[in-house]
């Protein structure tokens, strides 16, 4: 399996070795104090999972270098803050919070832990390495004195997971658990602190902490990448500190393909989001019939996913849709795609686009100015967005529009701007100027979108099967494949590793290990292995429970 790096069985643990000593007793109620790592510590009678050498001692507790070479098998990388290693986060002065039971025992008895205390620690995957994983953390913990019972939750994740506090900052908590396993598949890097806000609507785990916020928010102060860069840097190093979630592993995405698929060179990036893929330019043998046909997963199952929320996490958004501007494989916007070009005011304020001529949609009408003002001005009344549009769209003070040009002014400087553009796409006027922004998942529209992109969906069988052919009028000339049929699936596909063995997929994308190292094993079919912004984690619920 090859690895590229872009930006963005049960596990055997060796008990007897890893811990020496017995585990830390009873608890003394911990007062205010200042830790050796200079974080402060809760004051007398608070949560105690608010105490940063609690959070730190989990870090030391669990061997995350064992975890990831024998039950990842390498797949994955121990991490040690939420930010991946990049241009955002601090090449050196960060702990590395390598394995070390003793200090792990050492911090809960400065906190005055108490060792009969359970831990309720949720969980949401189904797949057989989260289980081992949850077991192996299980006695990890109990080895420095820490009882967890895991349990996976079931049914509507939101309303057990994100339900934020009446209170910010004292609670109580809006939820029951202590310690959540997660992840964060960030599209931009502030998605990974914005979470930690008072404001975040899913903050059910964090109070407010004055410091931390305002660290957070000086990571979207500036469009200028340098000083982003500087403001994320004081942002990792105090979280490095901290520990307001506890990081654990980073996973890349895997991409799976057949040896018969030519994608022309293009670039690897991002699966989960929309970047230049050149799909149009991909080729593949003809069958028995004739076409060219790319088969793979993520077919509707009732409904076409709206590309408001998760924007390109299935391959249809990304073949039926294409944006204002294109971002490359690092998610990084570039150039236009539908806009000919865009121009940015000196302030920020104003971003203006010329749309291309020429361009229609699959229904052969012309894409507008006006549809581009209608999508935007729509957007910002759908409740269930992307959370780095829900900032942009906020922020949208006016459109205008002016023939070719559309005319975007905001209230204030956003940062991702660019970003959302690159991934949220105009719609068609004509076909949703009566839908209804509270219930938009559930228009006839997604029935059978009406798109911009290089293939158009021409029958689909919700639950069996979609397919889709070569847009004949598509702004950058008839796509080299004719045809991409679908089999039903959501993002998670537990077919996946069948289909492929059965040789009906020639492209598809995967976050399970699991199923990349099997699929590796299928002769005629390739992976590889792509670094991206996506970090499994624990979330700590530091409020105070009811």
């Amino acid at each position: 399996m090859k690895r590229r790096t872009v930006l963005g069985g049960a596990l055997i643990l060796p008990l007897a070795a890893a811990c020496g000593g017995e585990p830390v007793g009873t608890a003394s109620t911990p007062g205010s104090v200042v830790t050796s790592g200079g974080a402060t510590a809760i004051p007398a009678g608070g949560e105690v999972l608010a105490d940063p050498r609690v959070r730190q001692a989990m870090a030391y507790a669990i061997d995350m270098k064992s975890v990831t070479e024998s039950l990842f098998q390498g797949a994955a990388k121990p991490a040690n803050t939420l930010m991946p290693d990049g241009p955002f986060k601090p090449t050196n002065g960060l702990e590395a919070y390598a394995y070390d039971p003793e200090k792990a025992k050492q911090l809960l008895a400065e906190a005055g832990w108490d060792s009969s205390r359970e831990l309720d620690l949720v969980y949401y995957y189904g797949d057989q390495a989260t289980v081992d994983f949850m077991a192996a953390v299980q006695q990890y913990l109990d080895m420095v004195g820490m009882k967890v019972k895991p349990r996976k939750l079931e049914g509507d994740l939101a309303s057990q997971l994100w339900v934020k506090p009446d209170d910010p900052v004292a609670g109580p908590s809006g939820v029951k658990w202590d310690l959540a396993y997660a992840a964060i598949a960030a599209l931009a890097p502030q998605e990974y602190y914005n979470r930690f806000l008072p404001t975040y609507s899913g903050n059910s785990y964090w109070p407010d902490n004055p410091e931390y916020t305002a660290l957070i928010e000086e990571t979207s102060a500036s469009a200028d990448p340098e000083v982003q860069a500087k403001a994320f840097h004081e942002t990792v190093n105090w979280e490095s500190k901290n520990l307001p979630g506890i990081p654990l592993y980073y996973q890349p995405v895997f991409i799976a393909y057949s040896d018969k698929l030519d994608r022309k060179g293009a670039a690897f990036g991002n699966d989960q989001y929309n970047y230049d893929w050149a799909i149009h330019t991909w080729d593949i043998p003809a069958g028995s019939d004739g076409k060219k046909t790319l088969r793979t997963n993520g077919g509707p199952v009732e409904f076409f996913d709206m590309p408001f929320f998760n924007p390109g996490v299935l391959l249809s958004q990304k073949i039926m849709w294409d944006h204002l501007i294109v971002a490359d494989e690092n998610l990084v916007p570039k150039a236009g795609q539908l806009a000919e070009n865009y121009e940015i005011s000196d302030d920020g304020l104003t971003i203006t686009f010329t749309m291309r001529d020429g361009i229609t949609w699959h229904d052969g009408e012309p894409i507008t100015a006006e549809d581009v003002k209608f999508t935007f001005e729509f957007a910002k009344k759908v409740p269930t967005v992307h959370t780095v549009f829900a900032g942009t769209l906020e922020k949208i003070s006016d459109i205008t529009v002016s023939g070719k040009q559309v005319v975007f002014t905001f209230s204030e400087l956003d940062s991702m701007a660019l970003t959302t553009f690159s991934q949220l796409p105009p719609l068609p006027q004509k076909h949703l100027a009566s839908s209804d922004p509270l219930t938009f998942q559930q228009d006839p529209y997604f029935q059978n979108p009406i798109g911009s992109g290089p293939f158009k969906a021409v029958d689909i069988k919700m639950g069996d099967y979609a397919l889709y052919e070569a847009f004949e009028g598509y702004w950058q000339g008839r796509p080299v494949i004719d045809q991409v049929r679908q089999y039903p699936s959501g993002e998670s596909d537990p077919n996946l590793v069948k289909n492929v063995q059965a040789g009906t997929v020639d492209y598809a994308y995967s976050k399970s290990i699991d199923d990349v190292l099997a699929i590796a094993q299928v002769p005629g079919m390739k992976t590889e292995s792509v670094d991206v912004f996506y970090t499994r984690l624990f979330f700590v619920n530091s409020f105070p429970k009811p």
